[in-house]
């Protein structure tokens, strides 16, 4: 297992620890985090969209002199959650180029509290389904056997959690 690895599979309660106690800094999280996606993506689809900006917001946090209670986390956030400047669809193709202007209030307490938005995960269309499929991006596989979905209309987060590709979603 790469150090990158071990860092992104850490629970997010050690995760927050090791940050609180300055063993790992908030861009070696994000960086960990996005080499998970770039490993696992291509295959189990969880992270559709991911923040270009994630590692700027991160080293803009190592600097912060209030640590939120989510201070350095990567969140994952379901892609009908309204999030400012990063593509929100809905799963559905009519919002294929949709980029809020504003976070919706959740993403905004996110923030607040210290996390770090990595990017958009995988959802049924308006999150209404059993399984994680679209019209936009396809299915979310299950990470143990790829030929199965993740499932629920929260797949691309739990997916993307196991893996690694992000901390909380």
């Amino acid at each position: 297992m790469t150090q990158h690895e071990e860092i992104a599979l850490l629970p997010a309660y050690e995760i927050r620890k090791k940050l609180e106690s300055k063993d790992l800094s908030p861009v070696e999280v994000v960086e960990a985090c996005l080499q998970q996606i770039e490993r696992y993506n291509s295959v189990i689809n969880a992270v559709v969209t991911v923040n270009e900006k994630a590692i700027e917001e991160a080293k803009k946090l190592e600097n912060a002199k209030e640590k939120g209670l989510l201070y350095g986390l990567p969140v994952g956030i379901k892609d009908v959650t309204e999030t400012a400047g990063i593509r929100t669809t809905y799963g559905c193709r009519l919002y294929d180029n949709y980029i809020p202007e504003e976070d919706a209030l959740v993403v905004q307490r996110l923030k607040a509290a210290g996390a770090i938005i990595l990017g958009k995960t995988n959802t049924p269309e308006f999150a209404a389904g059993g399984n994680t499929f679209n019209e936009v991006f396809g299915r979310t596989c299950n990470p143990w056997n790829p030929e199965l979905s993740a499932g629920g209309s929260t797949g691309g987060g739990a997916a993307g959690l196991i893996t690694g590709m992000i901390a909380l979603a």
